[in-house]
């Protein structure tokens, strides 16, 4: 079949790979406009732009409309598409658009539907905590996320998973889901159910998530880390500066009274201690955070003991105030 592959970021690039490399042919990529980024502004491709102009030269027309009005659908139906296959496209398709397609679409989305319908289920899982999370390919619906479900594989989580690390895990695990999807579409073997169960739904993050409130307990925090990293990062404040947390855990373990030098009856975001090989360790609302690589502005990424070991007079600091 002739595929429309429509996506934008990395999660999506290891798809159009698999897709390249089956006996589906890719009529045209779909991807979002050229971006600015950096303090240089730099004018950057998205990562599905970038990858389709690697395996496929200029052989593959390569769409970056703003919107999905009379110009776009003209250009994509001289191409001719069977179906179109969306993962992590970020637009809503048309009624008018859908006609363009005689199997349809299909959706690849990165949670177990209904749960985590919306534009974060990646992020969204991790700061649930949930136990597992999974690939759905559905339907495409008008109303978002809304299909019938065509595939579901179920993803075990361990509690350490980061949006990056399960990113990526989730796009190698839907690559050849999607060719075994539009395999049995094209041979009439496909078999849709509907979605069952309560539907839950997400967000969008955004940049002011990543603060964190240290009144929260150490897990939701460490969650919140994980979960947004590596976008919007997490961080706080010392001493008026912002310090990046890269990389933290909870510690149930831990005994203040057992540390030299600690601090006692603190306020949460509260350094009490720096402990190896836990790391540096706050107090939140709580329970205790083990903080273990970070980052203060205008300075490298270190870990916690390179970064005490720089600073004055850590210990009783409270991190959070400007």
């Amino acid at each position: 079949m002739r595929v429309l592959f429509a996506g934008s970021p990395e999660i999506a690039v290891p798809a159009l790979e698999a897709i390249a490399a089956s006996h589906h042919e890719i009529a045209a990529v779909l991807t979002n406009p050229d971006s600015k980024v950096g303090r240089g502004l730099k004018v950057e491709q998205t990562p599905v732009a970038s990858a389709a102009r690697r395996i496929f030269g200029e052989r593959v027309p390569i769409f970056t409309f703003e919107t999905l009005k009379a110009e776009a659908r003209s250009g994509i139906s001289a191409c001719k598409p069977d179906i179109l296959v969306s993962f992590a496209y970020g637009k809503i398709f048309g009624p008018k658009f859908m006609a363009l397609f005689p199997k349809g679409g299909i959706n690849v989305h990165p949670s177990l539907l209904p749960r985590w319908r919306g534009s974060s289920p990646i992020q969204h899982a991790i700061l649930a905590m949930d136990s597992e999370t999974g690939i759905s390919i559905q339907t495409i619906a008008p109303e978002m996320d809304t299909g019938d479900l065509l595939l579901v594989s179920r993803i075990p989580l361990g509690g350490r998973e980061t949006a990056r690390t399960l990113s990526e895990l989730c796009a190698r695990l839907a690559a050849p889901l999607v060719v075994e999807v539009l395999d049995q579409i094209e041979h009439g073997t496909v078999k849709a159910q509907p979605q069952i169960g309560t539907p839950t739904y997400c967000s969008k993050i955004s940049k002011e998530d990543g603060l964190i409130d240290w009144t929260r307990a150490s897990r939701e925090i460490d969650a919140r880390i994980r979960a947004f990293d590596p976008w919007p990062g997490s961080y706080t404040f010392l001493r008026g500066m912002r310090l990046s947390i890269l990389e933290a855990e909870p510690v149930d373990d831990f005994s203040p009274s057992d540390v030299p030098g600690h601090v006692t009856n603190v306020q949460p975001g509260t350094i009490i201690a720096v402990v190896a090989p836990k790391g540096m360790v706050v107090q939140t609302g709580q329970g205790f955070l083990a903080v273990k690589q970070l980052q203060l502005a205008t300075r490298k990424a270190t870990g916690y003991r390179e970064f005490a070991n720089g600073m004055r007079d850590l210990i009783g600091t409270i991190l959070g105030l400007l």
